[in-house]
């Protein structure tokens, strides 16, 4: 989720509501997409997967039948939801930025946490990751809510999710540009908290979010050393592809720009 540098309390304090602001029932027919895209797109079986920046554990809920998770996200506390939701997987804390696990996998899916990331040399840092924990013939797919070619303010609503004691959330969002020269978009959250008993906490939360360019992706992945697929949705596969979806390759054998971008 977000790095170091922002801390929110929706994935602090009040992760343990993100069930229910984002129930997970609302990813499975991304979740079946981006299943398909993984099984058959790198140039290897894709058997263990990366889920770097998972949060919640929502989208691996969905995968987990088809793969061998590692989950990996900075904050702890969403981390304990996801070990709720995801006993059979394995977790780990660290920074989408830095972490090195010392391990390959078949895939790396960065899918919506990549949105904290909101600047050019970070994004780059998030690349080098995926591709430092992307086995030779893999793949690593990042899934962001935006890129700057198409963004489009937005106002919003959602959640409504409900546990067993009675709880219930919603939210409302609106998401706009205050500078379309930077790399970063502003999205606004005022999450309704309704407890057990009724009483009702608001909840005002003002994010930063990463917007950058189609060009600016391609050029940050093939200088990590992938090769870049475009994203497109394939209305052959099963569920529904996301807005955004990109897609680096990892050779089966090293090239210069690999090899540097791991020295």
């Amino acid at each position: 989720m977000p790095g170091a540098d922002h801390e929110y309390r929706l994935y602090g304090e009040l992760a343990g509501w993100w069930p229910l602001i984002s129930p997970p029932g609302e990813y499975t027919q991304e979740a079946t997409y981006l299943a398909a895209v993984l099984s058959s797109t790198a140039a290897i079986p894709v058997h263990d997967v990366l889920d770097l920046g998972s949060g919640g554990g929502h989208v691996a809920m969905h995968l987990k039948d088809r793969f061998a998770l590692t989950l990996a996200d900075i904050s702890g506390d969403m981390l304990d939801v996801s070990r709720k939701l995801n006993p059979q997987c394995a977790h780990v804390r660290g920074d989408m930025r830095t972490m090195r696990l010392g391990q390959q996998f078949d895939a790396v899916l960065t899918h919506d946490a990549i949105d904290y990331v909101t600047s050019r040399d970070d994004l780059a840092m998030v690349i080098a990751t995926a591709f430092a924990h992307c086995r030779p013939g893999g793949i690593a797919v990042f899934v962001p809510d935006y890129v700057k070619d198409d963004f489009r303010a937005l106002t919003g609503s959602g959640g409504g999710g409900e546990d067993g004691s009675g709880r219930k959330a919603t939210f409302r969002e609106r998401t706009w540009d205050p500078d379309p020269a930077d790399d970063w978009v502003q999205a606004e959250y005022e999450f309704i908290l309704r407890e057990a008993d009724g009483t009702v906490e608001v909840v005002k939360e003002t994010h930063r979010l990463g917007v950058f360019a189609r060009e600016t992706w391609r050029q940050l992945l093939v200088a990590a050393g992938f090769t870049v697929a475009p994203g497109f949705a394939n209305r052959s596969m099963p569920g529904k592809p996301p807005a955004n979806l990109i897609i680096g390759h990892r050779g089966l054998r090293p090239s210069p720009s690999s090899a540097q971008a791991n020295s």
